[in-house]
C-alpha cells in the first residue's frame, strides 16, 4: 500500500516577489526576485540544483509554452526543467513535481518556481473557458465568467442550507474584512488597505450576490521553493529551522458534477476528496483540532466560506457561524489567509500556490513579523482551478521537522 511522502522531503528555502501591478518589470525579473531570496535562504549554490519545475498558466505571451524561460533566466546548469500547467494549481503542481522527484530518490535537490505576468497581457480576469475545459466546454458555458459561476455557487449554497441572503452576504463580507486586515500587515501584498463590513456590503455588485470586495484582483508575481531530503537539510540547517512536507494531494473532476451526478452546486467535490486523502497521508485524525493555519483559494469570498466545510473543519451549512465568531481570524483558533490571501495578493495564477506555501513556511519558522501566529505546527494550503462544476483541487500540508 502506498504510504505517501510524509516527512520524506524538506523545504530548505523559499522566496516570493512583491505582488501587484508590476509595470516596472517583466516575468523574468519577477522570477529572479523570488529566486534570489529563495536560494539565499537555502544557503546553497545554484549549481547544486539538479532539476526544476516551472509553473505558469495563461501567461504564454511572456514566457511561452516551454520550460526554457526558467532555465535561461536563472542560468540553471543545463539540468532537466519541466513546465507545469494545471489551472490555478499550476504553482502547486511545480512544487509537487519537485517534491516527488526528491521523495523518489531520483534527485537530491530540486527547485519549483511559479510566475504569472498578467497585467501586460490585457488580462481583466479569468477568461471565458473554451477547449481548455474539454471539448464540451463550448456547449456547457459559451459565455460563462468566473464571477458568474461562483455567484451561482453562492446562490446554490444558500438555498441548500436555507440561509437568508443577507445572512450569507454578511458572512461572506466578514471573510473579506478578515483577509484585508491581514493584508495590511504584509509588505508583499498588492492591496494593503483595511475595509469595513459596510464597505463590503455596500460595494457595487459584480455578479449577484457577489460584490466588488467579494472578488480577488489580478496581479503580477512569482514565488519559489527549493526542496531536498531531510538528511541533506540537517547538514545545512538546525533541526528547528527545517520544514517538511506532510502531504500533497490532488483531485480532479470527472464530469459527475456537471453531467450525471447528484451534486447540488453547493460545494466542491474535489476539495472534499483531496483533503480527506491529505489528512490520511499526514496522519491527521481531526483537522479542526490539529491544523494550525491555512491559506485557501479565496478567488471569491464564497469559495473560502464553502472550502471551510470541504476541508472537514466546519460543519456542512455552518461555516458562517465560525466566520462570524472569529474562528478563522488571525487571533482565532485556525487563522486563515494570514498573509491576506488572494484577496490582497491578487491571483497571478502560476505563482499563487507557491505564494501560499511561502506564508506557511515563514509562519512555521517564526519569520512572519506582525502577523506571526503563536507556535504553529501544521499549515495547510489549498488551490482550486476551474469552475464549481468542473475543477482541480490541490491540498498541501507542511509542518515542523521531527527527528
Amino acid at each position: 500500500m502506498a504510504t505517501g511522502i510524509k516527512d520524506k522531503v524538506a523545504v530548505i528555502g523559499m522566496g516570493c516577489s512583491r505582488f501587484g501591478e508590476r509595470w516596472d518589470v517583466g516575468a523574468q525579473e519577477l522570477m529572479v526576485e523570488a529566486f534570489q531570496e529563495c536560494i539565499g535562504d537555502a544557503g546553497i549554490d545554484r549549481q547544486e540544483i539538479q532539476a526544476a519545475w516551472f509553473g505558469t498558466c495563461f501567461d504564454e505571451v511572456n514566457v511561452g509554452k516551454s520550460a526554457l524561460p526558467l532555465s535561461a533566466t536563472l542560468r540553471l546548469p543545463n539540468i532537466a526543467v519541466t513546465r507545469t500547467e494545471n489551472f490555478c494549481a499550476s504553482g502547486t503542481e511545480a512544487f509537487r513535481g519537485a517534491a516527488y522527484a526528491v521523495a523518489s530518490g531520483a534527485y537530491d535537490i530540486c527547485l519549483a518556481l511559479g510566475v504569472e505576468k498578467l497585467k501586460d497581457t490585457g488580462y481583466g480576469g479569468l477568461p471565458n473557458f473554451g477547449p481548455g475545459m474539454g471539448s464540451q466546454a463550448w456547449l456547457w458555458m459559451p459565455n460563462m465568467t468566473a464571477p458568474g459561476a461562483f455567484a451561482m455557487l453562492a446562490s446554490s449554497y444558500g438555498a441548500a442550507y436555507g440561509i437568508p441572503e443577507q445572512e450569507l452576504k454578511r458572512a461572506m463580507a466578514r471573510v473579506s474584512v478578515k483577509s484585508h486586515a491581514n493584508g495590511v500587515l504584509n509588505p508583499k501584498a498588492h492591496l494593503r488597505k483595511a475595509v469595513s463590513l459596510d464597505d463590503v456590503l455596500n460595494a457595487p455588485i459584480v455578479a449577484h450576490p457577489l460584490g466588488l470586495f467579494d472578488c480577488c484582483g489580478v496581479s503580477d508575481g512569482a514565488a519559489c521553493a527549493i526542496v531536498t531530503t531531510p538528511e541533506i537539510a540537517r547538514g545545512l540547517k538546525p533541526t528547528s529551522e527545517i520544514v517538511t512536507i506532510k502531504a500533497i494531494q490532488l483531485a480532479l473532476s470527472n464530469g459527475s458534477e456537471a453531467q450525471f451526478g447528484a451534486w447540488r452546486g453547493d460545494h466542491f467535490v474535489t476539495t472534499s476528496k483531496a483533503s480527506a486523502r491529505a489528512y490520511q497521508e499526514a496522519g491527521i485524525a481531526d483537522p479542526r483540532k490539529e491544523i494550525s493555519m491555512m491559506e485557501l483559494h479565496d478567488c471569491f469570498s464564497i469559495t473560502e466560506l464553502v472550502t471551510y466545510e470541504d476541508l472537514h473543519i466546519s460543519e456542512r451549512g455552518k461555516a458562517r457561524f465560525d466566520v462570524l465568531d472569529g474562528f478563522f481570524d488571525l487571533s482565532g483558533t485556525i487563522p486563515c489567509q494570514p498573509d491576506g490571501g488572494l484577496k490582497c495578493f491578487g491571483h497571478p495564477i502560476g505563482a499563487s500556490g507557491l505564494r501560499m506555501l511561502y506564508e506557511m513556511y515563514l509562519q512555521l519558522l517564526g519569520r512572519a513579523g506582525e502577523r506571526q501566529i503563536k507556535n504553529p505546527r501544521l499549515g495547510l494550503t489549498h488551490n482550486l482551478g476551474g469552475m464549481p462544476f468542473m475543477n482541480v483541487s490541490s491540498i498541501t500540508i507542511v509542518g515542523r521537522h521531527q527527528e
